[in-house]
């Protein structure tokens, strides 16, 4: 292929937090558009964005570099008592191969989870010793630790860092300039370059874009004063240039025509780094001891698994004996049936899994939900006290959670108490080692009215004003709608804009600016649990909230990486039935919450009158008014209220109750639907109703 001539080796997206304001998809756009062959992303002190990144840009046909701008925890300079101290110096390591990735893993995740909560995550020069194998080093421009001293006037101290660095990486280390035209980086260039001459050093070009083009500017001027609390017309503040944009390839040799070396070892790196971060197949822990070979895993783990099935369905048959109408043989063989397909699809120890935690749990009497969603449809689930609802009794289809047609990991929702929800996640922490098992990173995002907020203020426009405006923006969780739309929508909005100058501009820097990330946080239910140590899969970020580390990939991309999630979901109500019951005994009544009858007739005549304040998933006003008009006598019409109750499907509940109490006659639509629809007189409600009458017809 032809010489590219430039390839952007410190790129920010935003996964860099208030800081860039470059989506991935963005950042793909840009590159195929100046037909770039690579691309390295380079976030401030994080690999957030690694896995996405990676997918889209060898989707766009660009090759991806990992990369990430790590801050250095070394000496500063001494200087007279009052400056202002700089923030450490980063920098940028990129993975040149597989050992390099998982040494850059190690080092940003040692980052976070070894420097205390109240200070800025950074690496020691010691570990970069220990874990610079496969990694390229950039000297990270005006941030960097050279050009920060040699600014300065400490030339003596960057000469003596540049020499450590060399020690270290050879010739693997390349000495970065930069030219945006600010003052730190006219200062220390001809020293820099001097410098790498003297030591024999390569130099390499780079642009460090934060947006897009020039007319982001100031947007982005505005995301940096929201990040750090200040205000525009501030002057002692930091601030980037207009060239901190996405700049071309023509423009880049341009800039560099008179060191035409720097810009052309862009390529050269390029060419070194040949790794890209993967997607992998699901990766689960041993449940089992096995451990010559991943056969021999499953093997043991499918035979633990009937056995603890075979057993667990004796006992629930024995207690409870079969629904009505079903003999033990239809049971055995749905039972013989589950079996095969998740050992077929490899699935034995998540289900093993999943059962050791709540059985442990309910063996410390920590209330476990009886089990909602797909996952209630399996029998084996049942058996093994994952589940506390017996399949054959209700029609539920296994088909709908484990399907070998379309396979997709299994997800068993499961709600502990509340307030005891934590003491099953340190269970199984301790069950599979402290370093193997995290909670889940999520990103908060500037939203239509929080960013409109923020703006105003960085603006200093009046608190009302601003106020005013934000509660002309439609706000509806369920159906979020942008700003640019609600402008769109909203005359006053326009009017606003039309008539002060302020408010156009505020509206058309929030507009720039929604969207991006905020902050991170954690997955208020979702734990990982790995067969390894979770460094060795993926990154991993430290929550000051939080003493479990926290993946640096969200839910979605970390599923992509081969972790296996489990939720771990708190759930109030059982925390309230749990009180009740406790409550109920110390007036010497002892409750079993599992044998409650589903056919006690006081019930249904109090849930008839609505009188479920306090209900779970029956308390609303429109619910109590549904549950009066159909007077439910049996609880397939408390299920089928609750799947009813929502926007669509509302309408058929006249319909329902008109043929429940005979006012009307179901329509079965075909003679072979009756069989599939009696139960809700003519009503399609379910998903298996819906799998069921495909199949029939």
């Amino acid at each position: 292929m032809p010489d590219p001539g430039f390839v952007h080796l410190h790129v920010h997206s935003s996964f860099s937090l208030l800081e860039g304001a470059l989506t991935i998809g963005k950042l793909a756009d840009l590159a195929k558009a100046d037909a770039q062959p690579a691309l390295a992303l380079t976030d401030t002190g994080n690999l957030f964005g690694a896995l996405e990144f990676s997918e889209k840009m060898a989707g766009a046909g660009i090759q991806p570099i990992a990369g990430c701008a790590l801050a250095l925890d070394l000496p500063e300079p001494q200087g007279p008592r009052g400056v202002h101290r700089p923030p450490k110096p980063r920098l940028v390591l990129l993975a040149q191969n597989e050992a390099g990735w998982r040494n850059l893993m190690a080092l940003v995740s040692r980052s976070f989870l070894e420097t205390a909560s109240e200070d800025e995550p950074r690496i020691l020069m010691d570990w970069l010793a220990e874990a610079n194998a496969g990694l390229i080093a950039l000297t990270g421009g005006p941030s960097g630790p050279i050009d920060q001293v040699l600014a300065g006037g400490h030339a003596d101290m960057a000469a003596e860092r540049l020499d450590r660095l060399a020690t270290l990486f050879g010739d693997r280390l390349y000495v970065e300039v930069q030219r945006h035209g600010a003052d730190v980086e006219r200062v220390a260039e001809p020293a820099l370059i001097d410098l790498a001459y003297a030591k024999g050093l390569p130099l390499v070009a780079t642009n460090e874009p934060f947006f897009a083009a020039r007319s982001d500017y100031e947007a982005h001027d505005a995301l940096v004063c929201i990040a750090e609390g200040r205000l525009l017309a501030e002057g002692d503040r930091r601030r980037l240039t207009a060239e901190h944009r996405f700049k071309t390839r023509a423009e880049m040799l341009e800039l560099f025509a008179d060191l035409p070396e720097a810009s052309a070892n862009t390529v050269e790196i390029a060419r070194r780094c040949a790794y890209r971060v993967r997607t992998a197949k699901p990766i689960l822990p041993r449940f089992t001891s096995a451990d010559d070979s991943a056969g021999d895993q499953l093997a043991e783990e499918a035979a633990e698994l009937e056995r603890q099935a075979r057993e667990g369905l004796a006992e629930r048959l024995e207690k409870h004996g079969p629904a009505p109408g079903l003999e033990l043989a239809a049971y055995e063989e749905r039972l013989a049936y589950e079996l095969s397909v998740i050992t077929k699809m490899k699935f034995p120890g998540y289900f093993l899994i999943v059962s050791d935690f709540i059985k442990w749990a309910k063996a410390h009497g920590i209330p476990v939900g009886p089990g909602r969603g797909s996952g209630a449809g399996s029998l084996v689930a049942y058996s093994l006290q994952i589940t506390d609802l017996d399949p054959l009794r209700f029609q539920l289809l296994f088909e709908r959670f484990l399907n070998p047609d379309r396979v997709s990991m299994p997800d068993f929702d499961v709600d502990f108490c509340q307030e005891r929800r934590d003491e099953v996640i340190h269970y199984v922490q301790e069950r599979y080692g402290r370093s193997q098992v995290a909670q889940i990173i999520t990103f908060g995002t500037l939203q239509a009215r929080g960013v409109l907020r923020d703006v105003g203020r960085v603006l200093e426009m009046p608190y009302g004003q601003v106020d005013k405006l934000c509660k002309l923006v439609p706000q509806n969780p369920a159906h979020p709608v942008t700003l640019k739309q609600a402008i769109e929508d909203e005359p006053r909005l326009q009017a606003a804009r039309d008539q002060e100058e302020v408010v156009g501009r505020a509206f058309d820097i929030a507009v720039r600016l929604e969207g991006l990330n905020r902050h991170a946080s954690t997955h208020a239910a979702g734990i990982v649990i790995g067969d390894r140590q979770l460094h060795e899969l993926v990154p991993l970020y430290r929550d000051p909230k939080s003493d479990m580390p926290v993946t640096q990939y969200n839910m979605k991309w970390v599923e992509q990486a081969g972790l296996v999630k489990f939720d771990f979901l708190g759930l109030k109500t059982l925390t309230v039935i749990d009180k009740a019951v406790k409550l109920i005994h110390q007036r010497g009544i002892d409750l079993d919450i599992s044998q409650i009858p589903l056919d006690d007739e006081k019930t249904y005549a109090m849930l008839a009158k609505g009188e479920t304040v306090g209900v779970f998933q029956v308390e609303s006003a429109g619910m109590r008014r549904a549950l009066v008009d159909m007077k439910a006598d049996r609880i397939e019409d408390i299920v089928a209220l609750v799947a009813l109750y929502r926007p669509g499907p509302m309408a058929n509940i006249p319909v329902y109750c008109d043929c429940k109490h005979e006012r009307a006659k179901p329509d079965y639509l075909h003679p072979m639907l009756e069989p599939y629809l009696k139960e809700t007189f003519g009503v399609i409600i379910y998903q298996e109703q819906v799998m069921q009458i495909a199949q029939a017809m």
